[in-house]
Formats: C-alpha cells, sequence, structure tokens
C-alpha cells in the first residue's frame, strides 16, 4: 500500500471516528490503535503505554496543570469579577467604555489564566450582564466576551503555546515574548471596535428617543466617585503584582517555565486567602476539583495526540505529506496560504491542542526549509487558532457564551463574533508585513536567533 493512501485512510478514520462522537482524546487513541495493530509489527501493541507515558514525560507538559491551577484559583473565585468591575469604575466615561473594560479585563485575565474558555467564563458570567444592562445589544456583548477570550492562547503564559514549543522544539521563553506585541495589537483592534460599535448604538438609541421612543440604558450618565474608584484596586493590584512578578522570574532568568507555573500557582492560591478569605477545604475544593479535570481531560488529549503523531511518523505518513507539499514547488508565501487554510478547516472541527499536534510533523518540516521563522510562525499559526474558537461549527467560545447566557439566541452571538473574525484576519495580515510585531521584542530581550 502507498504511503498517499495510507495517508488518505488514516484521515478518513480519524474524521469517521471523531463524527461518531466519540471524546476526542479515544478518537485518536483508536484510530493510532488501529493502525498499529494493522500496519506495524505486533510486538509494537505490547509498547503504546510506554510510548504514551514518554511523550508525555516532558518538563515543559509539567506546566501545564499548575498554569490551569493559577486560572481556576483566579476564576473560581471573586477575583475575576473584581477585576472586571474595577477596569469598568476606571473607564466609564470613555466612549465604549464598557466594551474596553471587558476587552482589556479579558486581556489580563488570558494572561493570569493561559486559558480560552476560562477566560470566556470569569469575564462573560459578569461583563455580559452589565452590558446589556448598560444598553449594548446581545451580540456585541457576546462577541466581545467570546473574541476577548481567544486572547488565552495567545497572551502568555499560553498552554497552547507550551505545546507549541514542545512540538517544534522551539524556546518557550522566546515563544511567550513573541505573543505580547499580537495579543497587544488584537486588544488594541478589538477595543477600536467596540468604541466604534458602542458610538453607532448611542447615536441609534438618541435617535429613538428624540423620535419619541424608550430610553435606552445607554443614554443613562453613570457616575463614579474618587472613592468609588480607589476602594477598587486594593484587591486588583495584588493579582497585577502576581503576574509582573510572574513574568519578571520567568524572562528574567529566575525561573524555568515550571518553576514559574508553581510560582503563579502557589502565589494566586495564597492572595485568595489572603484577600478573600478562601482557605477552607470546602472553598477550595471547587478550585481544585476544577483543575483536576481540565488538567486529566487536556493531558489525556496530548498524550494521545502525540501517540498519534508517532503512529503518523512511523507508517511515514507526515514525512510523505511534507514530501508531497514540497514536491508542489509553491511560492513561500502561497505555501504559507495553503497551510493556514488547512489550520482554519481543521479549526472546523478540532481545539487548538489537536491541531498543534496533529499537524506539526507535516507542516513545520516545509515551512522551516521555505525560511520562515517557527517563532513567528507560532504567533501566526496561534492567531489562526485563535479565529476557530469563534467561528462555527465548533466555535468552543461560542458554546461557552451561550452556556453563561443562555437566552442569546445562537445567530446573534455568531453575527456578534464575525468583525472579530475579521479584525484577527487583518492581524494576520499585518504579521505577514511586519513580523517585527511578533519577533521584535524576543530578539530584543534573548537577542537575535
Amino acid at each position: 500500500m502507498s504511503d498517499l493512501t495510507l495517508g488518505a485512510l488514516y484521515g478518513i478514520a480519524t474524521l469517521v471516528i471523531m463524527f461518531s462522537g466519540l471524546p476526542i482524546a479515544f478518537a485518536l487513541g483508536v484510530v493510532a490503535t488501529g493502525f498499529m495493530y494493522f500496519c506495524m509489527p505486533p510486538s509494537s501493541l505490547d509498547t503504546i503505554t510506554q510510548n504514551v507515558y514518554e511523550e508525555m514525560a516532558s518538563i515543559t507538559l509539567l506546566s501545564i496543570p499548575l498554569f490551569i491551577l493559577k486560572g481556576a484559583a483566579i476564576g473560581k473565585s471573586p477575583a475575576g469579577k473584581d477585576l472586571y468591575s474595577a477596569i469598568h469604575t476606571w473607564m466609564h466615561k470613555i466612549p465604549g467604555g464598557l466594551g474596553i473594560a471587558n476587552v482589556f479585563a479579558c486581556a489580563l485575565f488570558a494572561a493570569m489564566a493561559g486559558s480560552s474558555p476560562a477566560t470566556c467564563s470569569a469575564i462573560g458570567s459578569a461583563g455580559i450582564p452589565e452590558m446589556r444592562k448598560r444598553g449594548y445589544s446581545p451580540g456585541f456583548a457576546a462577541g466581545i466576551i467570546a473574541a476577548g477570550g481567544t486572547l488565552g492562547i495567545l497572551l502568555p503564559p499560553s498552554i497552547t503555546m507550551i505545546l507549541y514549543a514542545v512540538a517544534a522544539e522551539q524556546s518557550l521563553g522566546r515563544l511567550f515574548l513573541a505573543g505580547i506585541g499580537p495579543g497587544i495589537l488584537l486588544v488594541v483592534l478589538f477595543a477600536g471596535y467596540a468604541v466604534y460599535r458602542a458610538r453607532k448604538e448611542y447615536q441609534l438609541a438618541l435617535q429613538v428617543y428624540n423620535q419619541g421612543g424608550a430610553k435606552s440604558a445607554y443614554l443613562e450618565d453613570e457616575h463614579f466617585t474618587l472613592a468609588q474608584k480607589v476602594e477598587m484596586l486594593p484587591r486588583v493590584l495584588p493579582f497585577i503584582i502576581l503576574l509582573i512578578g510572574v513574568m519578571v522570574a520567568l524572562y528574567g532568568g529566575f525561573a524555568t517555565p515550571s518553576e514559574t507555573a508553581g510560582l503563579g500557582a502557589l502565589l494566586a492560591m495564597l492572595l485568595l486567602a489572603v484577600i478573600y478569605g478562601v482557605w477552607r477545604p470546602s472553598e477550595l475544593s471547587p478550585i481544585l476539583s476544577s483543575s483536576i479535570k481540565e488538567s486529566t481531560m487536556l493531558l489525556l488529549i496530548i498524550g494521545m495526540s502525540l501517540f498519534y503523531s508517532y503512529v503518523m511518523s512511523y507508517l511515514h505518513i507526515s514525512q510523505s505529506a511534507a514530501a508531497w507539499v514540497v514536491s508542489l514547488h509553491l511560492s513561500k508565501w502561497l505555501l504559507l496560504a495553503v497551510i493556514l487554510l488547512m489550520v482554519i478547516v481543521f479549526g472546523f472541527f478540532l481545539p487548538p491542542v489537536s491541531i498543534i499536534l496533529m499537524t506539526a510533523p507535516i507542516i513545520l518540516p516545509p515551512l522551516k526549509d521555505a525560511g520562515f521563522d517557527l517563532i513567528w510562525f507560532g504567533i501566526v499559526m496561534t492567531v489562526v487558532m485563535e479565529m476557530g474558537l469563534i467561528h462555527p461549527p465548533v466555535g468552543l467560545n461560542i458554546f461557552v457564551i451561550k452556556n453563561i447566557a443562555p437566552d442569546i439566541p445562537l445567530k446573534d452571538v455568531v453575527w456578534g463574533v464575525f468583525p472579530f473574525l475579521l479584525l484577527m484576519l487583518l492581524a494576520v495580515v499585518l504579521l505577514c508585513f511586519f513580523p517585527a510585531i511578533a519577533t521584535g521584542l524576543p530578539d530584543l530581550i534573548m537577542g537575535a536567533k
């Protein structure tokens, strides 16, 4: 059987098993085990558990459960709502300030949690009701949170970037630094759109009111005293200091990524105990339970995805696919466009974790041969995968929004995120024309490669 035929069967079997409704981790494991049984020596079946264990026995992957614990400590406590409320209190006078506050809150929470669904849930549970109460249309409110939540896989510490660093054998510290510039770019684009859209909705509400219609909450003048603004700071500043401290420890060379993750988780739990009085077992139980469930699910997907990639490599499927792509003799940028289109299509069905681990053996060698910086490509790929989190049919963040705001029709949520998809596409184009947006900071701090 030719490599092309074997690869086609491998891909078809994967899609069939996934569409059967089997969880992603088990679907990948079933496909890999089946092809190992039929296409590899019988003795290889004895090494399945060893392969999965060895693929996961990485000190870099150890940081994932610790970053998840840090995110859960903040997300499962009042800290996320306090963070949002403080930003809103200080920015409410800016046109569209509530939308900007939600974007900034998502960015700061993402930088502490490293997870898109956690960011969506923590900020959205407070932000969406507040925006709707103040006149924001349901689709607009949902779109801001869904798009802001995607920053969780771009801004460090990003779990997705940890996996990319492992798959691409790149420096995690350099990759984290490379995500800061594009992350700020997306925050600016999202905030700019929030101002534009809020002004547009405000003018529409004013027009309706002047014509004798009902007075929208948009037209209400909200006011916070200086005392109220200052009152919000003590609960938020410690977490900002935590974020800065973790970044200094990581980029200052004082700790490895795994040590930094452990330090961040420990300090987050300590701050919860001191600021919110969360220290009793009954209060810690939801945090620890959530961390264990999410870590187990994620690490199981990682282990099975790496096992799936191992079988694909052993059968020369990934090598043949990479050789086929190279044989097309595509121009440098056309090659990039084809690969990113493939990532977009995979994003219809798969989460970023699976996309990285399944495609890395195929797409990275041709890109490296074409002269692309794999750190830069990791950032571009991450932005493209961010788009997958908010576009149908999977759009994980869309369903997180539906869970926290079930009364908003799915159609409104989808149309609400559409402008943000266009802004992400614009960010990809800007990264292609100005790669220093991603590579400038790591080159400045860690030296040019």
